[in-house]
């Protein structure tokens, strides 16, 4: 059965195990960075003084990990509840680029999708985190080389652009939560104004943070 097919990504069995995978490696980070902070600065506390420049840079960085693997788990339960009330869409080479579109910094890529509610009309979405992204800023934007575009000629969509998403290469794999800044914070992305009732309360139920009062579409109720 397709993906796309399913009433929901997480109803797919596919989708499922990548999940279970993704959260599984956040969990074990979150237990072998610390462990592995500890030995290495226990480590580097009793060995010989011209060997601790081999320890400083390993323990530097399973310290910055031991505190940035929380942020993992996080964004896998964000995931979670994406897949469970979004279904996969598949686009093919979607437009992306880097910088210059409203919210994005000169470095930051992104991808644009079309509106649901008004398909000609594309939003774009930012990568704004930087957990997991360097697989995709490495093949999105101008000057790519063609053999890693083409990895992500094909991307798996469950989401809805105004607000927040997850998108993957098929399989699913590499799954990633691309957002609008404030999707998970206080307030109403942009592009979510003239959203109509029913698409923010499906947001709502994907666990975005969406105010009561919003400003809904031309011709559809609050």
């Amino acid at each position: 059965m397709a993906p796309t097919q399913y009433s929901t990504a997480w109803a797919d069995p596919a989708t499922r195990r990548a999940w279970t995978q993704l959260v599984t490696c956040a969990i074990l980070g979150q237990i072998l960075w610390p462990v592995a902070w500890v030995g290495l600065l226990a480590w580097y506390v009793t060995s010989p003084t011209w060997t601790l420049w081999f320890f400083f840079v390993p323990m530097l960085y399973s310290f910055y990990r031991t505190f940035l693997q929380p942020a993992y788990i996080t964004w896998a339960l964000r995931a979670l509840r994406l897949l469970r009330e979004y279904p996969w869409q598949v686009y093919e080479r979607p437009e992306s680029g880097i910088g210059k579109v409203p919210d994005a910094g000169p470095g930051d890529v992104w991808l644009k999708f079309p509106d649901p509610e008004q398909s000609a009309d594309k939003v774009a979405m930012v990568m704004r985190s930087h957990l997991r992204a360097t697989f995709w800023a490495r093949r999105l934007g101008p000057g790519v080389k063609p053999e890693k575009a083409a990895q992500v000629q094909e991307i798996w969509f469950a989401g809805d652009p105004r607000f927040a998403a997850v998108i993957a290469i098929p399989g699913p794999r590499r799954l990633y939560v691309i957002c609008q800044r404030p999707s998970y914070n206080r307030g109403i992305p942009g592009h979510a104004h003239g959203a109509s009732p029913h698409a923010v309360e499906r947001a709502r139920r994907a666990g975005i943070r969406v105010p009561e009062l919003y400003v809904a579409a031309p011709g559809t109720e609050a």
